[in-house]
């Protein structure tokens, strides 16, 4: 009992591990994203500004941004936490836009919609405190810009309605792409989180039952669970799919995928994804006419890399060969 108490504590150790790393993956693919959609966005208004609102300061502030962004990113991407480089890319970010902001004061307010995905950006990545303080940070980068406004001429170049129209437009569509990508990382997150509450809940039953790991419902469920997920995506027919793709796909650990495998007869999880394979060839087999498609298109449409591989997988699940199969059913 006590050996069982320490195996299913180094499990669930293993498993919140698994779900860190799975969301720090999933931040740094946004950060990485969200680098190249702003550098897109700068590029496409620092091209407006040279060659459309001919505006040479704005032009080279722009340049100078993306510049200064893409350096930047490829110097430190890998040498700092998620949370050290979105603090500083926040902190940044709200001083890079204060000239723009300025420049752009008394044409529109447009430009304090580069403050919005700071605020969503805190709620993706950081604990629910930093977005209260992000949020009287921006306040405070908009009384200020006020302030500054109304006590100090500027002398900022005067633009035409129909240059602010298009300014403001090209933004507001910037700003809804960039906002789209934090909401789709967001549900991403969040069903990582989800699934480890669900395992979570799954893993205080087990701890009320070890010693019949074997025969708990913990191992049913999540069964069922991966018997759902390869049904509607059907992960087994890419190659290189495996039982860590498969712990990555549902944020749970791989040792609890495999105990519920084997909890349902399977000796291991290939020969559960092999028969899902072969189940897969069996269809296709009797869906396509072999004369029209070759069978190695059928094989490696189901999953298996290669010829010899499906041959002696086939014949270990079916008990023949593909061959005789393919005779018995034109009978």
């Amino acid at each position: 009992m006590k050996r069982n108490l320490i195996i299913f504590k180094a499990q669930m150790t293993t498993s919140d591990n698994t779900k860190a790393e799975i969301i720090d993956h999933y931040k740094r693919q946004l950060i990485h994203y969200y680098v190249i959609l702003m550098a897109i966005i700068l590029s496409v208004f620092a091209l407006i500004f040279t060659f459309i609102i001919p505006d040479k300061i704005m032009s080279w502030y722009l340049y100078g941004g993306f510049l200064f962004m893409i350096y930047t990113y490829i110097i430190i991407r890998k040498n700092y936490s998620v949370e050290v480089l979105i603090h500083t890319y926040m902190i940044v970010a709200s001083f890079y836009n204060f000239y723009i902001m300025l420049a752009f004061w008394n044409n529109s307010v447009a430009s304090f919609v580069w403050l919005i995905p700071i605020l969503l950006g805190a709620y993706v990545f950081l604990a629910r405190k930093y977005v209260f303080i992000y949020f009287i940070f921006i306040l405070f980068n908009i009384i200020l810009g006020y302030l500054v406004s109304k006590n100090f001429d500027l002398n900022f170049p005067k633009h035409s309605p129909e240059d602010v129209k298009m300014t403001d437009t090209v933004l507001v569509i910037s700003n809804v792409a960039v906002i789209a990508l934090l909401l789709y990382f967001k549900d991403k997150i969040r069903r990582v989180e989800i699934y480890s509450e669900i395992e979570e809940k799954l893993e205080t039953k087990l701890k009320t039952a070890i010693p019949h790991l074997e025969k708990d419902s913990f191992s049913k469920d999540l069964f069922e669970k991966i018997e759902h997920i390869m049904k509607e995506k059907h992960l087994y027919k890419d190659v290189s799919f495996n039982i860590s793709r498969l712990s990555t796909e549902m944020g749970v650990n791989s040792s609890y995928i495999s105990r519920s495998i084997r909890y349902k007869g399977f000796p291991h999880f290939n020969n559960y994804l092999n028969l899902y394979r072969v189940n897969c060839v069996k269809k296709l087999l009797q869906e396509n006419d072999l004369e029209r498609v070759t069978l190695m298109y059928i094989y490696t449409e189901a999953g298996f890399s290669n010829q010899s591989t499906f041959n002696r997988v086939f014949k270990q699940i079916e008990g023949y060969t593909p061959s005789e199969y393919i005779s018995r059913m034109q009978q």
